[in-house]
């Protein structure tokens, strides 16, 4: 691990975020590669998870790139937690390291092996910026697996104070994740979208299901998460 600048944080270690500790089904350990020592990786900070579909909309871009933009406006700067998947996830982490913000990516695969592959040359940006980090409770060597994306879930959702659903089918991981941010106590927060659009129908789900409230704004979203200007 240590030659390939990867690092092993039990669930019994102090290194391990306290967060995730909270949840009913940590892992027993996480692989974390990071140019920041652990002990401050984990500092206290807001962290907030922004998910969503891979088939992302010109909408759903655009509002993914406004809020995570308004976040990085505030006093608090909350670092932005995703799975560094096509769509959404991608689109929330290259606008958190654009605007400065830290931010972390959670893989469904060893933490030596990026996926997808076109997101290699972004994540070793990501591992050498101060405060980011790509994690993973995968060893090294695992490939990717579709169950495991589902399992990482709630590690998203775990280590997050707060879930930001941009969009979503009715079936989808972003879904999984917040209804999992939901059973943990957290927050959740969903962009309303037309009825009859698809990439919406998930989000309007979960807030006609009083599971998410509605982002109607970014500076709502701001305060409604107790972060201010």
């Amino acid at each position: 691990l240590e030659s390939s600048g990867i690092t092993f944080c039990g669930w019994a270690d102090d290194c391990y975020p306290q967060l995730l500790k909270e949840c009913e089904d940590p892992p027993i350990g996480l692989y974390i590669r990071s140019s920041t020592p652990l002990d401050e990786l984990w500092k206290p900070q807001a962290r907030i998870a922004v998910v969503g579909t891979r088939d992302i909309s010109p909408y759903g871009k655009e509002w993914c790139e406004r809020i995570v933009k308004s976040l990085a406006q505030t006093e608090n700067r909350p670092v932005v937690v995703s799975g560094l998947a096509l769509g959404t996830d991608i689109t929330a982490h290259r606008t958190a390291l654009e605007q400065g913000l830290p931010t972390i990516g959670v893989m469904a695969t060893g933490p030596e092996e990026v996926y997808p592959f076109r997101h290699r040359e972004f994540a070793q940006r990501l591992v050498h910026t101060p405060g980011c980090a790509l994690i993973s409770d995968y060893p090294p060597g695992t490939s990717p697996v579709a169950l495991n994306f589902l399992r990482r879930n709630r590690i998203i959702a775990g280590l997050s104070d707060a879930t930001l659903l941009i969009e979503s089918k009715i079936r989808g991981g972003g879904m999984m994740t917040s209804r999992l941010a939901y059973s943990y106590n957290r927050e959740v927060y969903a962009l309303p979208g037309r009825a009859d659009d698809v990439c919406s129908q998930g989000c309007n789900e979960l807030i006609r299901r009083k599971i998410a409230e509605p982002i109607t704004s970014e500076k709502h979203l701001a305060e409604s998460l107790g972060l201010t200007f």
